[in-house]
């Protein structure tokens, strides 16, 4: 019998291989790429921290840090103080940021409802509680400090 937990974590990759793939093209449309995207969306609900910006998106800090200079050269995005830190500045968005971010969601809205046209919401919906479900005992796994058995 196939180990399914196994599976299921090669389908994941694959597809987000895949929508990685497909972000990349929709970013490019506006001449930006999926990391610029990426911290666009996660700095626009609320300023964050390079760091806070770097645990939300579940990458390195310094590579945030990158991206976040080139938003910041390209006026996407500014640096503002931090009244919690002052060393650690809080990035946001430019009023171009927002609008480039909002040109670049318009064109993914648009890609997703191609790509599912022919899947019930249903389906994703059970979909993403069955993912929420496995995103949340790895996290109780880790917050235990267990390493993964093996």
């Amino acid at each position: 019998m196939p180990d399914e937990m196994a599976l299921l974590v090669a389908d994941v990759f694959e597809a987000a291989g895949l929508l990685r793939r497909s972000g990349e093209a929709i970013a490019a449309t506006e001449g930006q790429t999926q990391a610029r995207w990426q911290l666009l969306s996660v700095v626009s609900e609320e300023p964050l921290t390079v760091a806070q910006a770097a645990r939300r998106l579940g990458i390195a800090r310094q590579g945030v840090q990158r991206v976040a200079n080139d938003l910041v050269r390209e006026d996407l995005a500014a640096f503002r103080s931090n009244p919690d830190h002052r060393g650690s500045p809080l990035l946001t968005l430019t009023p171009h940021g927002h609008h480039v971010l909002e040109r670049i969601t318009v064109r993914a809205a648009a890609a997703h409802r191609v790509l599912t046209a022919d899947i019930p919401g249903e389906e994703i919906a059970r979909a993403r509680a069955l993912l929420h479900r496995v995103i949340e005992q790895v996290h109780r796994h880790e917050a235990d400090g267990r390493t993964p058995p093996g």
